[in-house]
């Protein structure tokens, strides 16, 4: 019963249990109730178990989805983000004004308003400040904040930090009741509910969630489109989503980059909500003179880790899986400079960049899935024209509640105001029924008509107010008010007014951020280009012979120039030669398992020959129990007799055996005991039953993939029996005679086989004298 608690049913879990077995139950049956005759406790509901479940994963797939995961599309922020900005500023961390220490930053939200690990909320506070991962910044980090390299913040003891402007803007008029307050977890405090939010910041800097049953992933986007865009949905509510996908260009990423879409393809994904953009690097072709050159990669792909990215790269230059790439240097300081050096100027700097697009994380993408929370509360997968409607229904809620609080301290301020004057107008009267009056206050409400505020105001003003320039400064901010307060109530009655004060805003918003500032120029080009072919790596291989040798232990080498096969060679201790092929550096080399599968070793990538080389399980996941079968250079056009030790079987062509992944592809259903190379009419197969049968080629069908069928039949069952099993096989022609080698190492053949011959799946006749006694042909 450990779950019991967790969901909060304690003693109610085993009676929810008991109602989930029946509709009525009975009292004795009821944990706490007395056998004695003592009667249960009244507070126990009967429900099923089921239900009771059901319900609170739900309420905890609720939580998690509108409090922690899914950004709201009002202000673009999660709650832990909205309790940190909300925090610094009740500390006033103005972008003026001073730093202060991380700590107590997440100490302050972890106390007041979000009570989870500080961990979780450093983490949080620390990638708000990382130029590298927001467009823009909402907290202006002083320390190291971690880097584009993967490095970890330091610890929060040693950072400070305070609010940037962009921060700033999205904060603007929370002392003006523009939003909602709600208590906070201990109800101690008040907490905004969202923010007021001057731009779009669910675009402008993104989000990505991970939820119960749904996530959400949205890149940053330059916010001068944005606000465009905005003012364009504006003036046009109807607007069509290609028209806001026009002014929208695309995501643009702080770290740069390019994205390879078309514009039709991009305006679908904004369209729907879901797609994915290809971001590529950016690179230019440097001129080292006397015609050398190298490449130099300036930006990488957005969320690209630029450690792991050279790691990468190291690495294919280590296995040769890009020969024609020499070497990989970082040579970053602020900015990003990751250098490429090719082994020869022949190469097309195009064709070389396209084949590590493919193979490394130059080239990534960067899926969009716009799932956010409407009005706080509903989860939807929303288009981009839904957004920017979400933000701009949210920008006039709170313009309207601005321009109410405004109102409501304007009319406030004149009762102060006309209380001062009317005092002006009586000011020999008001001081004499200061100075003698015992109770003034009740005095001057009867006699001038004044209110209770204005009477306090009076009684409270200064001497040094009562100069005569006073009066007029006091009447000039009297009409400004009244003109104020005319304007407001204007813009409240007219909703075309209202827009066109939002959109005055959002235009001063573009000055502070758009593209009149250099931070605010876009940072990711888009383009649409076709794509380069890139380099055919075989043909870039230089070609020379090579002797591969495995051993029985599955350690592989390749040794250069064709050496005697049967020649003596070093191993392990313990181990020893087990097949040994000439091929060539341009070679696939082909590895038949006795799983079924087929596995592809470039012989280019193999380790050279002055060690006792690498184990071949590191190369490919070839399985600890499966043994190896055949291992022979790959040859286009050729065919292969495969075979199971159940002795069924069938031919393949080589183009449907090469492997393109290290796990191999699956040809032969069954434990594999032969793979021979088809040349002759006829097919030899001898069992571990020392039965002979040849039968004509054309019997075995030619297929990609599956069992095959019978070769040969057996006592046994096929297999079922040990003994009973297929011990070789290959293909012969028939007017050259059967040949093996005998226990002496001599060549026999057998040249009239007629009493051998016979259909597929027979069983056979028992094998010629002097055969080898282990039925293998060589």
């Amino acid at each position: 019963m450990s779950l019991c608690p967790f969901f909060a049913l304690d003693r109610n879990c085993v009676a929810s249990y008991a109602g989930a077995m029946s509709d009525e139950i009975d009292p004795d049956d009821v944990p706490g109730a007395d056998p004695a005759g003592e009667p249960a406790p009244t507070n126990l509901i009967p429900e099923p178990l089921s239900r009771a479940i059901g319900e609170r994963y739900l309420t905890y797939a609720l939580s998690t989805i509108m409090n922690r995961a899914l950004p709201d599309a009002r202000d673009g922020l999660k709650p832990v983000h909205r309790r940190i900005l909300y925090a610094m500023r009740e500390l006033r961390l103005a972008p003026t004004g001073g730093f202060r220490k991380s700590a107590k930053i997440t100490g302050d939200v972890m106390g007041n308003y979000h009570p989870h690990g500080n961990a979780a909320i450093y983490d949080a506070m620390a990638r708000l400040a990382q130029d590298f991962a927001m467009r823009y910044p909402l907290v202006d980090g002083q320390g190291n904040f971690g880097s584009i390299d993967g490095d970890n913040p330091a610890a929060e003891r040693y950072t400070e930090a305070r609010l940037t402007l962009a921060a700033e803007a999205l904060m603007e008029g929370l002392a003006e009741d523009a939003v909602d307050f709600r208590p906070n977890y201990d109800g101690t405090l008040d907490e905004p509910v969202v923010l007021p939010a001057a731009f779009p910041n669910l675009l402008a800097n993104g989000a990505s969630g991970i939820a119960v049953g749904m996530a959400t992933n949205i890149p940053p986007h330059n916010l001068h489109e944005v606000l465009d865009a905005c003012l364009h949905l504006i003036k046009t509510p109807d607007a069509r989503d290609d028209t806001i996908a026009n002014l929208v260009k695309g995501p643009d990423f702080p770290t740069g980059g390019i994205i390879i879409e078309s514009p039709e393809s991009i305006a679908e994904t904004y369209r729907t909500g879901r797609g994915a953009f290809r971001i590529r690097a950016r690179w230019e072709r440097e001129d080292l003179g006397r015609g050398g050159w190298q490449i130099v990669v300036t930006e990488i792909p957005y969320q690209v880790q630029k450690s792991k990215l050279i790691e990468r790269l190291a690495e294919l230059i280590q296995t040769r899986k890009v020969p024609i790439l020499a070497d990989v240097r970082d040579e970053s300081a602020e900015d990003i400079r990751i250098v490429l050096e090719p082994k020869t100027r022949a190469v097309d700097p195009d064709q070389l960049m396209a084949a590590l697009f493919r193979v490394s994380d130059l080239e990534s993408r960067f899926s969009l899935n716009m799932n956010v929370l409407i009005d706080g509360r509903v989860p939807k997968v929303c288009s981009l024209k839904e957004v920017l409607r979400a933000f701009l229904d949210h920008r006039r809620e709170v313009l309207v509640r601005r321009a109410n609080y405004r109102l409501a301290k304007i009319a406030a301020r004149l009762e102060v105001l006309e209380g001062y004057l009317v005092a002006y107008l009586n000011l020999d009267r008001v001081i004499e029924i200061i100075r003698y009056d015992d109770n003034p206050k009740a005095t001057m409400m009867a006699e001038f008509g004044l209110s209770d505020v204005q009477v306090e105001a009076i009684l409270n003003m200064r001497l040094r107010a009562l100069r005569k320039l006073e009066e007029i400064e006091l009447r000039a901010e009297r009409d400004a008010l009244i003109d104020e307060r005319a304007a407001l109530e204007a813009m409240l009655s007219d909703e075309d007014a209202q827009w066109s004060r939002i959109a005055e805003q959002l235009r001063e918003v573009r000055g502070l951020f758009g593209k009149s500032k250099p931070e605010g120029e876009r940072c990711t080009a888009i383009t649409q280009v076709e794509d380069v072919q890139p380099i055919d790596m075989d043909a870039m291989i230089e070609r020379e012979p090579i002797t591969v040798i495995l051993s029985k232990m599955g350690w592989i080498r390749a040794m250069k120039g064709h050496q005697p096969l049967d020649g003596e060679q070093k191993f392990k201790d313990g181990d020893g030669p087990g097949f040994a092929l000439h091929a060539e550096t341009t070679d696939k080399v082909m590895l038949f398992a006795s799983n079924g599968r087929f596995y592809t070793l470039p012989a280019s990538t193999l380790p050279g020959g002055r060690g006792t080389g690498e184990p071949v399980r590191l190369m490919v996941d070839l399985p600890n129990e499966a043994e190896v079968v055949a291992l022979f250079p790959w040859r286009e056009g050729e065919r292969y007799l495969i075979a199971s030790k159940a002795g069924d079987g069938f031919v393949v062509g080589a183009g449907d055996i090469l492997a393109q992944t290290r796990s191999g592809k699956q040809v032969l259903n069954g434990e594999a005991a032969v793979c021979r190379s088809v040349a002759g009419d006829h097919v030899a197969v001898v069992g571990s039953n020392r039965k002979l049968l040849i039968f004509p080629l054309t019997e075995l069908p030619e297929m990609a993939r599956g069992k095959g069928v019978r070769l040969q039949k057996y006592p046994g069952g096929g297999g079922l029996v040990p003994d009973d099993r297929l011990s070789d096989a290959r293909c012969i022609t028939l007017a050259e005679g059967l040949s093996w080698l005998d226990p002496a190492g001599r060549t026999r053949t057998e040249t009239v086989l007629d009493e051998w011959l016979g259909r597929r799946a027979s069983v056979g006749r028992t094998v010629p004298r002097g055969f080898p006694k282990d039925n293998r042909f060589d």
